[in-house]
This record gives structure tokens, C-alpha cells and sequence, in this order.
């Protein structure tokens, strides 16, 4: 009951990248990064069961940014050539690479990540993959056309590829396979009407538990900005709820603590296991067990205890490694007290 996870990315030491930076630049090249790499995924899978979480991730310490690690293993994209461009509906400009050919997989992407996540932890282990959407919204297209039907076409192909990883990660012995679409957010309606059957398409196949991140970002200024002009309650999630509770995913997240959604919300995801936030990421103080435990009262109300996965409410990578440690272990602090209220 109440089994803990991150959202997903946690930070990466200075000896391995620049420090809290959504795109660090690496330290290192060649073999010496990609051995730089598992050893920071080594530290944190330690520093995840020292907190006391339940399941364990990578920390997403092989990726540079949580889209584009995926993409460097995808033929079709020019990294050459970046361009800037405006994502999450113009929140924020970011220099993307570019869609020039048809897509293909150049071969395993996280093996090594996976791997070393299943050799080195015997609790249950999640992965994390972007979500056919948001890769999308993250990259330059030249290649499958413009308006819906050319978003539609790519997010289809991005698919099929997260799919063919999705099935080998399975393989590798991951028990959780998360696709992160805070594009949702932001496209509800064709979130509602074709990002769900693309988040279906990456999925297809998979007998392990299926899960999909959606949250309003991580702490950075420019969507600290962007909540601060959603008003005093934040719906989003109704729009594309109601999608996602018909769809073959298993596990669907949503921000809770220190935001302004509605908890009632989470009534539109009946059947479903939900991963309620209770560690915000966009503020540096750290919670108290009772002000984790008080989230996961709250949220029973709408959903029942053994459905309920309290995880932070998005990544932790742009935060210092000091103040993560320690939201880890509020987080597990607080998720084990509110087994002992229940």
C-alpha cells in the first residue's frame, strides 16, 4: 500500500554534468561518460533505497534531457542542425534537433540503464520513456508535414519506435513502463482525441504495469510563469481524464501538493491506479511526513488506498542533489506514516 517512486529524473553530480540545468552540457566523452553515466545511475539507485522508496528508477542519468535522450538513438533526426523553437505552446523557446527522414531505431536505446536498474535493486523497477506527444511538441518537423495530420503521422511513428523499446525494456525486467506526456497539459483536446491512441500505440503488447506522467513541468522560471496564469483552480487534467480512463494504461499521474488541482479529479480516473504528487519540484523546502501523509488523506477520498502511489510531482533534475536527497526521504517519511493513519 502506498508504494513510493519518483516522477522520474533526479539530479546529476557536477562530475557527470552541469548542475541544475535542464540541458547540462556532459563532462566527459567516449568511453569515460558512458562509464560516468552508470556510475551516477549506481549512486542513485543506493540513494532511492537508502530514502526508504519503494520502487526504484535511474534517475534518468544517462539522458541529457528527458525527450532527446531518446531521440540520439533515432535515425531521421538531425542534431547537426538544431533550431529554435517554441514547445509547450511557445512557454519556452528551446534549441531542438530535426525531423528530416523517416524515423527507425538505430538500435536499444536504454539497455544499459535498465539493465543496471534490474542487476542492482531487488525491489520493482520503473522506466521512464517520453510520450509520442510531447516528443512532438520537443522537436522540428521537415519531414511529415504540417497542421494536425503531420503532428498526427509523427506522433505515430515516435510510437511504434517507443513501442519497440517499451517491449525490450519489458525484457530486460522492468516491472513499470512510464510514458511522460506533460504535453497533455497544454493540448487537451488533441490530447483527448488522438495523443491517448498514440500513448496506446507505444504501449501495445506490454504486460507489465503501464503508466503516463502528466504535470505541469519542472520548476524552471518559465513554468513557474505559465501556473501563475492558470487561475485559482487547474482543470486541465478534466479534459483528458476522461480519455485516459477508457484507454488500456494502467497508471496515470497528477500533480496534487503545492498546486492548484482540484483533488476531486481524480474520481474521472475510476479504475485506474493513480500517482498522486506529493513532493512539489519547484520549491527547494523540503516537506514534512505530515504534510506528505495529509496529500495521500486527501486524496483517498476520490481513490481506493490500494490504487493510490504517492511519487513526486514531476522530475527532480534542475534541483540540487542536497535538496533531492532529502525530498526522497519526506516522501517515503511521509508515505509510511500514512499507512499507519489508514
Amino acid at each position: 500500500m502506498f508504494a513510493t517512486s519518483i516522477a522520474g529524473s533526479l539530479p546529476k553530480p557536477e562530475w557527470l554534468a552541469e548542475t541544475q540545468k535542464l540541458w547540462p552540457q556532459w563532462k566527459a566523452e567516449g568511453d569515460a561518460l558512458r562509464q560516468a553515466k552508470a556510475d551516477a545511475t549506481l549512486l542513485w539507485i543506493k540513494a532511492q533505497e537508502d530514502a526508504g522508496l519503494d520502487i526504484i528508477g535511474d534517475g534518468e542519468q544517462a539522458r541529457q534531457h528527458f525527450v532527446h535522450g531518446f531521440l540520439e538513438q533515432v535515425e531521421g533526426i538531425d542534431f547537426d542542425n538544431k533550431v529554435k523553437m517554441g514547445i509547450r505552446n511557445n512557454r519556452y523557446d528551446a534549441m531542438v534537433p530535426q525531423v528530416v527522414s523517416a524515423l527507425k531505431l538505430k538500435g536499444r536505446v536504454h539497455a544499459m540503464e535498465a539493465q543496471l536498474l534490474r542487476a542492482h535493486t531487488k525491489k520493482k523497477i520503473k522506466f521512464t520513456l517520453p510520450g509520442p506527444m510531447t516528443i512532438v511538441d520537443t522537436v522540428a518537423d521537415r519531414f511529415y508535414g504540417e497542421g494536425s495530420e503531420g503532428r498526427i503521422k509523427m506522433a505515430m511513428a515516435f510510437a511504434e519506435l517507443l513501442n519497440q523499446e517499451a517491449l525490450a525494456l519489458q525484457a530486460d525486467g522492468v516491472d513499470i513502463i512510464q510514458f511522460d506526456e506533460p504535453a497533455f497539459n497544454v493540448y487537451m483536446e488533441e490530447a483527448a482525441d488522438w495523443g491517448v491512441k498514440a500513448l496506446e500505440r507505444a504501449a501495445q503488447g506490454l504486460t507489465c504495469t503501464t503508466a503516463v506522467h502528466i504535470c505541469y513541468g519542472y520548476g524552471i522560471q518559465a513554468n513557474v510563469d505559465w501556473k501563475n496564469t492558470l487561475g485559482h483552480e487547474w482543470r486541465q487534467y478534466e479534459k483528458i481524464f476522461p480519455a485516459l480512463a477508457k484507454s488500456s494504461i494502467d497508471q496515470v499521474s497528477l500533480e496534487c501538493f503545492h498546486s492548484h488541482v482540484p483533488m476531486d479529479l481524480i474520481a474521472l480516473l475510476e479504475g485506474k491506479d493513480v500517482m498522486v504528487g506529493v513532493i512539489d519540484v519547484a520549491s527547494d523546502t523540503i516537506e514534512t511526513p505530515e504534510e506528505v501523509a495529509d496529500t495521500i488523506g486527501k486524496a483517498l477520498k476520490f481513490v481506493n488506498k490500494d490504487r493510490l502511489f504517492p511519487c513526486t510531482n514531476c522530475g527532480l533534475a534542475p534541483m540540487s542533489r542536497e535538496v533531492a536527497l532529502k525530498k526522497l526521504e519526506a516522501l517515503a517519511k511521509g508515505a509510511a506514516l500514512a499507512r499507519e493513519r489508514v
